[in-house]
C-alpha cells in the first residue's frame, strides 16, 4: 500500500480559466500535464465520469503519461443518464481537464490531470456511445456506476432479469437504456465487423466486480442472442479489481477553493492522500503499464478487496447512520465523537476482523488503524449523508455478508446488529435534535414507512426480504437487533453506544434485556 503526495501549492493571485491553452500559465506550484495532449489518442471508454474516477483511474493513467507512456490509451468519457449531461458540458468546456486538490492532515497540493480527451454526447438510445465503443481503437470499456448499478438481486446475487431496464434492453437491443445494453450492442457490431472484443473493467466497490460485470453483460446478451452471449463470454475479459481513495462530493466551496488557488475549474475534485488499485492481469486487448505507477497486479485480488470492503466500506456503514441520527455532518466529525469513534474500533476489531485475512504487507488489525486514521482526516469534508446514500444496496453489499459469516462461525455480531438498528432508526427520517433527514435512498419512501413500523415492532425491518433474506429467521440476530433498536428509541443513540462500548453499567443491562 502506498501513500502518494503531491507538491505543495504556492499559488498566485490570478484566476486562470482551465483549458489546454492556459496550462502553461497556471499558478506556480500547480502540477500540470508535461505531455503533448494533442498527441494523445483514445484507448479507453469510461462510463460514469464522477469524482472518484477522475481522482483515481484517470490519475493513474495521467501519471503514466507524465512518464511518456500510454499515450495511445487516453480516456473518452461517457454516461447513460440524463444527469450525466451537466458533467459532460462542464468538462468539455475545459478540454476535459480536471483539477485535483489533495487534502492531507499536513496541508494540500494541487495537480491538473489531462488523461481524458473527449466525452461522448449523452443521447436517448445511446447511439453515440455504442458507435464509439465499436471503434477498433477502444480496447477497454471501464465503469464506475455505483454498487447498485449492476442489476444484481441483493439476496441471491443473481442477474436481475426482471428489472424494467433489463427487459427494455432485451427487447430493444439497438436502443438500450443501460451501460450494459450499450456494451452488448457495441460488441455485436465489433463481432460482425471482425474488430474483436474489448475488456470490460469494473471500478466499483463490489466483491468480485469483474465477475459481476461479466454476469450482467453476458446475462443481458443471452436475453437477446445466445450465440453473441457465448462469443462475449469466450472472448472478452472482465478482470476483478479493488479500488480505494476517499473522494468527497464537489460543492460550491471546492470550486471556490480552486479559484482561490488561481484556477477557474467548474468541476474540481478533492481527495485524500492515499490511493490503491489492485487488479487481475486479464486484458484481452492489451492494457497500459499501470504497474509502473504503483498498481498491484495479482491473482488474489479477492484477499485485498475483502479487506477493503469489510473494513473500509462496511466501516463507513458502521458510523454513518449513527452520525446522521446524532447530527454529525462529516465522517471525520463522526470519528472525533468519542462514542462513534469507539463504535468503529470495537465493531471493526471484534465483529469484522475475524473474517478478514492478511494481505502482503498488511495485517487486518493494522488495516483497521489505517482506516481509522483516514476516516479521521479533518481536511476531507466527506459528508455522512453522501456515505449513507443508497443504504439499501450498501448494507446488503457490505454489512450483511459479515452478519452471515458471524452466524456461521459463531463469532460476535452484537455490533453488526447495532449497526443495522442504527440504519433502521436513521431511515425513520428525523434526527434526535428534531431536524429532518431528507430522502437518501432510491427506495426511501418504502424504507421510511417500514422504519416507522419497526419502532413498535422491530421485526418489521428485518422482514424486508429483498434486503435481509433469511436473516429475519435467525433467532440470535433478530433478538439482538430488536434489543438495540428498542434501546435506541427508548433511551437514545448515545445510550446505546455507551452500552455497547462498555463504558457504563448500562452495558450489562443492554446485553441481558
Amino acid at each position: 500500500m502506498k501513500f502518494i503526495g503531491l507538491i505543495r501549492q504556492d499559488c498566485g493571485s490570478r484566476k486562470m480559466k482551465l483549458a489546454n491553452t492556459t496550462l502553461a500559465d497556471l499558478p506556480k506550484g500547480v502540477l500540470r500535464p508535461e505531455y503533448d495532449r494533442a498527441a494523445l489518442s483514445a484507448g479507453i471508454v469510461h462510463i460514469g465520469v464522477g469524482n472518484f474516477h477522475r481522482a483515481h483511474q484517470s490519475w493513474y493513467l495521467h501519471r503514466l503519461m507524465q512518464q511518456g507512456e500510454a499515450l495511445d490509451w487516453a480516456i473518452v468519457g461517457a454516461g447513460v443518464r440524463a444527469y450525466d449531461t451537466e458533467m459532460r458540458e462542464r468538462l468539455v468546456a475545459q478540454d476535459c481537464l480536471t483539477t485535483l486538490i489533495e487534502l492531507s492532515p499536513e496541508g494540500q497540493s494541487t495537480e491538473v490531470v489531462g488523461s481524458m480527451i473527449d466525452y461522448v454526447p449523452i443521447e436517448d438510445g445511446n447511439g453515440a456511445l455504442i458507435a464509439r465503443m465499436s471503434q477498433s481503437d477502444i480496447r477497454i470499456v471501464a465503469l464506475t456506476v455505483t454498487e447498485s448499478g449492476y442489476y444484481v438481486d441483493p439476496v441471491t446475487n443473481a442477474f436481475h432479469t426482471a428489472h424494467p431496464d433489463i427487459q427494455h434492453d432485451a427487447q430493444h437491443p439497438d436502443t438500450p437504456r443501460t451501460a450494459f445494453g450499450a456494451m452488448v450492442a457495441a460488441l455485436r457490431q465489433r463481432r460482425a465487423a471482425g474488430t474483436g472484443p474489448f475488456t470490460g473493467q469494473s471500478c466499483d466497490n463490489l466483491q468480485g466486480n469483474g465477475d459481476i460485470l461479466r454476469q450482467t453483460v453476458v446475462g443481458l446478451a443471452r436475453l437477446q442472442d445466445s450465440d453473441l452471449a457465448d462469443w462475449i463470454d469466450e472472448n472478452c475479459s472482465f478482470p476483478n479489481s479493488m479500488v480505494d481513495c476517499i473522494v468527497p462530493s464537489t460543492g460550491p466551496d471546492l470550486i471556490e477553493k480552486a479559484q482561490a488557488l488561481g484556477i477557474d475549474d467548474t468541476a474540481p475534485v478533492s481527495h485524500e492522500n492515499f490511493r490503491q488499485w489492485v487488479m487481475e492481469d486479464d486484458f484481452c486487448a492489451g492494457r497500459p503499464a499501470w504497474e509502473n505507477v504503483g498498481v498491484t497486479f495479482t491473482n488474489d485480488v479477492h484477499a485485498f478487496e475483502t479487506m477493503k470492503i469489510r473494513i473500509l466500506n462496511a466501516g463507513h456503514q458502521v458510523i454513518t447512520n449513527v452520525g446522521e441520527v446524532l447530527s454529525l455532518e462529516t465522517i471525520s466529525s463522526c470519528m472525533d465523537h468519542a462514542l462513534v469513534g469507539a463504535l468503529f474500533r470495537k465493531v471493526a476489531l471484534e465483529d469484522i476482523v475475524p473474517h478478514v485475512d492478511a494481505v502482503p504487507g498488511m495485517a487486518p488489525t493494522d488495516y483497521v488503524q489505517l482506516i481509522h486514521d483516514r476516516f479521521s482526516n479533518p481536511k476531507i469534508h466527506d459528508t455522512t449523508r453522501r456515505v449513507a446514500f443508497d443504504g439499501s444496496a450498501r448494507h446488503p453489499g457490505f454489512v450483511l455478508p459479515l452478519v452471515r459469516k458471524a452466524i456461521a462461525a459463531g463469532t460476535p455480531l452484537e455490533g453488526l446488529a447495532l449497526v443495522e438498528a442504527a440504519w433502521a432508526r436513521m431511515c425513520q427520517g428525523e434526527r434526535e435534535d428534531g431536524s429532518e433527514i431528507l430522502p437518501n435512498d432510491p427506495i426511501w419512501d418504502k424504507l421510511q414507512a417500514v422504519a416507522k413500523e419497526a419502532r413498535a415492532r422491530p421485526q418489521a425491518w428485518l422482514e424486508q426480504q429483498s434486503i435481509y433474506g433469511e436473516l429475519a429467521q435467525n433467532a440470535k440476530f433478530s433478538a439482538t437487533f430488536e434489543r438495540w433498536l428498542h434501546m435506541i428509541w427508548n433511551e437514545g443513540m448515545e445510550a446505546a453506544l455507551t452500552a455497547y462500548c462498555g463504558a457504563s453499567p448500562n452495558a450489562e443491562r443492554a446485553r441481558e434485556a
